[in-house]
């Protein structure tokens, strides 16, 4: 008689489930410590992303948060200035499973505190508007004019034309802010969608893929599908990333861009987090980058001086001779991955500007 050795092979889910555990215990236990703000953001982001995406977590996943979820009430209380980090953290552990109550109390606290009264920037105070409506709670919602400047800001098309990797960020935050994740239509004009399209763009013509994995996930939740090149590439990089384990690897990494691009993974119905994981200190690391054009082509531009055309069939050839191989074609990628490739160019051109800055037009 043969002997039949049966072996337990665990579930995809189950796979799954435990790599998302030890992404949790990484960041919660292993790379910072104490009351460090970066411990705050990374642990933030990565909560953040498994709660929208709607994880499946293991029944203990959540264990390592469990010290920091008792005494989250001290903390707030003596850290009022990270109010934004704590409460986000605490609303996402409650909704992904952990057992308690207290976010509607801290978010009654930080209401009746004014605490988004302190903050100067719109930005800012939509994110506060949105974490206090988490559990109902009316405090940032006075500002009445709130919605309306943040739709004029991402209604400027233009100025994602122009490289600001700033103004880029907060285009998609305002996004992720006003549709609650995904949760609802964030009623984007055709121009907000466009300046999506214009700011991706340069993303892509940067090799950027921490905001153009943003933009992405972004256009998605205002119910656009982004450009099967844009998510194309995304899928190749997070596929390529690695991760080094070990008590001594460096928490100066690439983590961020690993979260957003495994997030874009998660909204668009893939599987997300599939880089094998240890309950230890890890590190991620993005592969290197194909040479990006868009720092040649600006430079390029500028030193055209009134030589400049916003017609890029005409600025084509210039454009092309100034480039490397590799850089070539990550340019023509991005030319053929939308249709509004000319129109972009017309404002990231500069050009037919009557009079310069400090000149008098006679």
């Amino acid at each position: 008689m043969s002997n039949v050795i049966q072996l337990n092979v665990p579930s995809p889910r189950q796979a799954a489930e435990d790599r998302l555990s030890a992404l949790i215990s990484c960041f919660a236990r292993h790379r910072r410590f104490g009351d460090d703000v970066f411990w705050l953001k990374e642990n933030a982001e990565l909560l953040n992303i498994l709660e929208c995406t709607g994880a499946t977590l293991a029944p203990d996943a959540l264990a390592p948060h469990q010290g920091f979820y008792d005494g989250i009430e001290k903390r707030l209380g003596f850290f009022p200035q990270y109010y934004r980090f704590l409460l986000s953290i605490c609303l996402d552990l409650e909704d992904l499973g952990m057992t308690g109550n207290k976010g509607e109390a801290l978010a009654a606290w930080v209401a009746r505190e004014g605490l988004a009264e302190a903050e100067l920037s719109d930005l800012q105070r939509a994110e506060a508007r949105r974490l206090l409506a988490r559990r109902d709670v009316k405090g940032a919602n006075n500002d009445a004019g709130l919605t309306e400047r943040l739709h004029n800001f991402i209604n400027r098309s233009k100025t994602f034309a122009m490289p600001n990797k700033k103004a880029s960020y907060e285009l998609t935050h305002i996004v992720f802010y006003l549709s609650e994740y995904g949760r609802r239509d964030p009623q984007l004009s055709q121009q907000a969608v466009t300046s999506l399209i214009y700011a991706g763009l340069l993303a892509y013509l940067d090799q950027n893929a921490d905001l153009l994995a943003e933009i992405c996930v972004s256009l998605r939740y205002a119910g656009e599908t982004p450009p099967n090149a844009w998510e194309a590439w995304l899928q190749r990089e997070t596929c390529l990333f690695s991760v080094d384990t070990g008590p001594h690897v460096s928490a100066q990494d690439d983590y961020h861009e690993y979260f957003v691009c495994n997030w874009l993974m998660g909204t668009s119905g893939q599987d997300m987090f599939r880089k094998p994981a240890t309950h230890d200190r890890m590190a991620f690391f993005r592969a290197e980058a194909a040479p990006a054009p868009l720092r040649q082509m600006s430079q390029h531009m500028f030193d055209l001086e009134d030589r400049r055309s916003d017609d890029w069939h005409l600025m084509r050839p210039e454009i092309e001779a100034a480039l490397s191989d590799d850089a070539l074609h990550v340019l023509h990628a991005a030319e053929a991955s939308t249709d509004q490739f000319d129109a972009f160019f017309a404002g990231f051109a500069r050009a037919g500007v009557s009079t310069a800055p400090g000149q008098v037009a006679q």
